[in-house]
């Protein structure tokens, strides 16, 4: 299914862990794929609460902000003969992804396992001039919607990051 994708993300410090506890969360692995096409093509394995759903999705960047995206579920077949298809360029991407609702907002909060201080929160936006009311008990270190080595693809090539 194709749609707009519009979303800030933002760099935070580690959230307390009481907090992340009472959050939904779901585990994910993101593997890039080659393609023909000059977009940037995924697939997804999202675990929660033990079901786990395989999509594939193909992205291309309009602004900093939006992006084309098309997002189909696929069975766990295809995420197998598409992983044969892995960008060799990029790791397999583990992280636990939790939902944090602040004021009819759903911010997405990822935890990688090779960051202790810091994690990415994302939310997604009806536009891109849209009011956003920051969550008060999450330390933002600061907006990285535009920063290219925050997004999945630049971590997925491991490129290292400053510290806090």
């Amino acid at each position: 299914m194709e749609h707009l994708e519009i979303e800030r993300k933002y760099l935070i410090r580690m959230p307390d862990a009481a907090l992340l506890s009472s959050l939904p969360s779901s585990r994910i692995e993101q593997i890039y794929i080659l393609t023909a096409e000059n977009g940037r093509e995924r697939i997804r394995c999202r675990e929660t609460d033990g079901k786990k759903v395989f999509t594939h999705t193909a992205k291309k960047r309009l602004s900093d902000l939006t992006r084309i995206e098309i997002e189909n579920e696929i069975s766990a077949e295809e995420y197998r003969a598409f992983s044969l298809m892995k960008d060799p360029d990029r790791n397999v991407i583990r992280k636990t992804r939790y939902l944090h609702e602040y004021r009819n907002q759903v911010f997405e909060i990822d935890m990688f396992p090779f960051w202790e201080d810091r994690a990415l929160m994302e939310l997604e936006l009806s536009s891109e001039d849209q009011a956003i009311l920051l969550p008060p008990d999450i330390a933002v270190v600061r907006d990285v919607t535009s920063e290219k080595n925050y997004t999945n693809a630049a971590i997925a090539r491991s490129i290292p990051y400053e510290t806090l």
